[in-house]
């Protein structure tokens, strides 16, 4: 809180400055309480401790980080703040201010700091405390099962102390967390990008949380290279091998043959074909197909967003409306729905179903066509090819259900709250995947969240921490494990 309080300090406004400032101070001072009543105390919950800590963060830390924004912004309701940081640490980015001027600058820089901070906790969270416990797309490789360690020399090295294994990955990650968003800043400040809207894009960028102080990069002017240097930034969202070797696909030929990092690949390039190919025949029908210039920029167009989406960050390019403007039809809302429940990969910032778990479907489609037609085959993939096509698949079609079941739940609870169908089902795959934006792209006008009642909010709060740490991870919560310990 110190950050936008010095911020708001060297930008006079004062009275944003002041109540970060005095938030600032009431939660050090807090924290620091608690800090020394746990200080030599043995964790009582067991292995599942710190995920149960994971799950009080995203529910509970969102009160402490909306009392300076709510102070600096009086004309609003708290619930709409609180709505905010947890879309915000989520790296959701759904706002209920439609109008980026109704914000200071100050409370610009919040909203994505937060998201910035709650993206570098889910990078810390995926090796600390969902790989020990096989959750998080780490289930889908795992022979142990979802929110159980395995036995032998594996377990026993998941059995070292919480404390020791988050500060051991924090010093690992943070650099290069904290490295990446700095150069993606000073890579947008040398084309011409103002400095708040630059760290608020690059923050935004590395969380996949979509938050923008001037509405979408669309409204930002960058141009096709400010859009390339963040298409290339996104790529660390499709596989955890761009930045880390702490995965289970790190053993199986690193990066050009990670199945989730070529899958998404294979999106980023199929699908804004299609795309294009359809605005060129609407533009072949009213005569404007040889516009060369509108056609390259439709289809770059078509590539960020695709990129973007699947990233679940949801940044629009500047050049998408562009497509339309050519052919005169319009893109449907689904294909962007359709691109975000599949996500990014495992132990990213990205939502979604995750890569590794199509990756785990298709090949096990592939190996029961085979057995079709050679019924007493053996797979050739090898042991953890087996282990993927079998237990994994398994593992991964549970948890489409669950998440299936998850979005039919949250649809039915946001219709019986007042919102129409269409809408309900939009905001339910847009808090389950943790791509707001699909809010204000998806429907054909954008979706007004501030126009929800209290009781539609609430249930989109619990979906979208439900989206970020996922169906597995809540039921392992409820095992009797966890309260025996």
């Amino acid at each position: 809180m110190m950050v936008p309080a010095v911020y708001g300090t060297a930008v006079r406004e004062l009275e944003a400055a002041r109540a970060f400032f005095y938030a600032g101070l009431l939660g050090m001072i807090v924290f620091t309480l608690v800090a020394v009543a746990h200080a030599g105390r043995m964790p009582r919950h067991g292995a599942l401790g710190p995920l149960m800590s994971l799950l009080s963060a995203f529910v509970a830390l969102p009160v402490m980080l909306a009392l300076p924004f709510y102070e600096a912004l009086p004309t609003t309701r708290f619930i709409n703040v609180y709505f905010e940081m947890v879309s915000a640490i989520t790296t959701t980015g759904a706002t209920v201010f439609d109008d980026p001027e109704r914000l200071d600058r100050t409370l610009h820089l919040w909203r994505a700091q937060v998201g910035w901070m709650g993206g570098l906790v889910m990078w810390i969270a995926a090796s600390a405390i969902l790989a020990p416990l096989h959750l998080g797309g780490f289930e889908v490789t795992a022979q142990a099962e979802p929110g159980r360690r395995e036995s032998g020399s594996g377990g026993q090295r998941a059995h070292a102390d919480p404390r020791e294994r988050l500060i051991r990955v924090t010093r690992a990650l943070l650099p290069i967390y904290f490295a990446l968003t700095l150069l993606l800043w000073l890579l947008q400040l040398f084309g011409g990008e103002t400095p708040l809207i630059a760290i608020c894009h690059a923050m935004s960028i590395m969380a996949t949380s979509g938050i923008s102080p001037v509405g979408g990069i669309e409204n930002a002017n960058i141009g096709i290279p400010g859009e390339a240097v963040m298409f290339l930034f996104m790529l660390f969202a499709l596989s955890r091998l761009t930045f880390s070797q702490d995965t289970v696909t790190a053993t199986q030929g690193g990066l050009l043959t990670d199945p989730e990092f070529r899958i998404g690949l294979l999106v980023v390039s199929v699908v804004p074909l299609v795309l294009f190919a359809r605005h060129w025949i609407g533009a072949y029908d009213v005569a404007e197909f040889e516009n060369i210039s509108q056609a390259a920029q439709a289809l770059w167009g078509a590539v960020f967003t695709v990129m973007s989406f699947l990233t679940t960050t949801g940044f629009v390019s500047e050049h998408w409306a562009t497509a339309q403007s050519w052919s005169g039809l319009s893109t449907s809302g689904l294909i962007l729905m359709g691109l975000a429940l599949v996500g990014g990969g495992v132990a990213t910032t990205a939502g979604g179903v995750k890569l590794l778990r199509v990756f785990a479907l298709y090949s096990n489609g592939v190996r029961e066509m085979q057995r079709l037609v050679h019924p007493s085959s053996v797979s050739g993939a090898g042991a953890v090819g087996r282990r993927l096509q079998s237990n994994g698949a398994f593992i991964a079609w549970i948890f489409f259900m669950l998440f299936a079941m998850s979005l039919a739940a949250i649809t039915l609870l946001l219709t019986l709250a007042g919102a129409g169908f269409e809408e309900a089902m939009i905001m339910s795959v847009s808090a389950l995947s943790t791509t707001g934006p699909l809010m204000q792209h998806a429907a054909e006008a954008p979706i007004a969240v501030l126009e929800l009642g209290v009781a539609a909010k609430i249930v989109l709060c619990g979906a979208m921490v439900l989206g970020r740490l996922e169906t597995l991870a809540i039921i392992a919560l409820l095992t009797p494990d966890l309260w025996r310990s």
